[in-house]
């Protein structure tokens, strides 16, 4: 049996172990059994995250060192810059088309809220878009070895470039070290194969303690922004990225999805990017004939800096909550937005609900409550899954633009 269908026959599985957990809260093993699947799904996870660090950085460094030339580096990165403001600004935008036409958040009861509003109102204070940016650049251009102790994966990608730009520009001098980095990411993937032989096993684990313990009754309190968003990013995924990829990357969405259904679906069950980034490479790499040097350089850079499904939520959010207090934007605060969402999801880090924390800047940015972030707490989870595989999705959609465009044959 291929990995494929373990990983799908453990996501079915898992899902309706699942609901029966949920159905039978006062079966015998319920306490045993979401104990177990926590320990399952967190030593699964804790694998992948052990292998993060040293995975990103030997994949950017092995990734910009064997581009041809400076040349061709500034070529790899006027694409993917450009494709990822492309795609950041579609779902931006059809984020808060969606969320206009469906007026969501439109004579809901805040009242309900307000104990969890209490809960969050420290952690709310002084953070505008000032603050955040003089806190993004000093905890990304810092001392590497603390990056790499403290795992600030960001100030790791930002390291791992110079040190490729210098392999690039050093040439022969440094021919040691490139070949140094380059065995050490072969074991690092080598070690990813291991991990995932007990990913099904993982995927069912987590599958099952989500479904289980997600609190449905608080969530139909906002049903009606959940729905929203969530078809919004699903059609991001399914009709938007797909289209652009056949247009310009001349691949079939149908193949893309068949080569990628691994990582999409481990996205999923563990709404990190930054845990998926091992499958994502290999998926691209031996799925989709993207160049290792491509998919080492692209898909790390992109989980951090092109993440659709995170700007497309919290511009929506704020339009949420907005309308929650009745509050009409204007267009320029609605500009202001989705500036502000693009500068927050590039930097939220690639781990489950980060977008909650770079959420209250997005809503300062136009003076709406920071403190009704709590508002949105209830169903973030649920929806952190499919932002999540929508985040991955372009990531890996861009490593095949860009290798397309930037292969040394092509003729433009």
């Amino acid at each position: 049996m291929s990995l494929n269908t373990q990983i799908f026959i453990a996501a079915v599985l898992g899902i309706a172990f699942g609901f029966f957990l949920r159905l039978y809260p006062e079966f015998i093993f319920f306490d045993g059994s979401i104990y177990t699947l926590g320990i399952v799904s967190g030593i699964f996870i804790g694998f992948l995250k052990m292998l993060l660090v040293p995975l990103v950085f030997t994949s950017i460094v092995v990734g910009v060192a064997s581009l041809e030339s400076g040349q061709q580096l500034g070529k790899v990165w006027k694409v993917t810059l450009m494709c990822s403001f492309t795609t950041m600004s579609l779902s931006l935008g059809l984020g808060l088309l969606c969320a206009h036409i469906f007026e969501v958040g439109k004579g809901m009861d805040v009242a309900i809220f307000q104990t969890a509003m209490q809960q969050y109102q420290n952690t709310t204070q002084n953070l505008d878009s000032s603050s955040f940016l003089t806190n993004f650049v000093q905890h990304t251009l810092i001392n590497p070895f603390k990056a790499f102790s403290d795992g600030n994966v960001l100030a790791i990608v930002v390291f791992a470039m110079l040190i490729g730009l210098a392999l690039v520009y050093g040439g022969k001098r440094f021919q040691t070290i490139r070949k140094v980095n380059e065995e050490f990411f072969d074991l690092t993937m080598m070690l990813v194969e291991w991990v995932m032989k007990i990913a099904p096993l993982g995927i069912f684990a987590l599958l099952a303690k989500l479904i289980a313990k997600e609190d449905i009754s608080i969530l139909s309190r906002v049903a009606e922004f959940a729905v929203i968003v969530t078809g919004t990013t699903i059609f991001h995924g399914l009709v938007v990225l797909p289209l652009l990829l056949w247009v310009f990357g001349r691949m079939s969405p149908l193949k893309f999805f068949k080569g990628t259904r691994v990582a999409l679906l481990t996205a999923f069950a563990t709404s990190s990017s930054s845990a998926t980034m091992p499958l994502s490479i290999k998926s691209v790499q031996e799925n989709l004939g993207v160049r290792p040097q491509i998919a080492g350089f692209v898909i790390p850079l992109g989980s951090h800096l092109n993440m659709d499904g995170t700007a497309l939520y919290e511009a929506a959010a704020a339009l949420f909550v907005a309308n929650l207090i009745g509050l009409d934007l204007s267009l320029t605060q609605q500009i202001i937005v989705c500036l502000t969402a693009m500068l927050a999801s590039l930097g939220a880090p690639g781990i489950p609900s980060a977008g909650m924390v770079t959420m209250i800047m997005v809503l300062q940015s136009v003076g709406l409550p920071a403190e009704a972030i709590a508002i949105l707490l209830p169903i973030d989870r649920l929806l952190d899954t499919v932002r999540t595989v929508v985040n991955v999705q372009g990531d890996m959609m861009v490593s095949v633009v860009v290798d397309r465009y930037t292969k040394p044959e092509t003729v433009e």
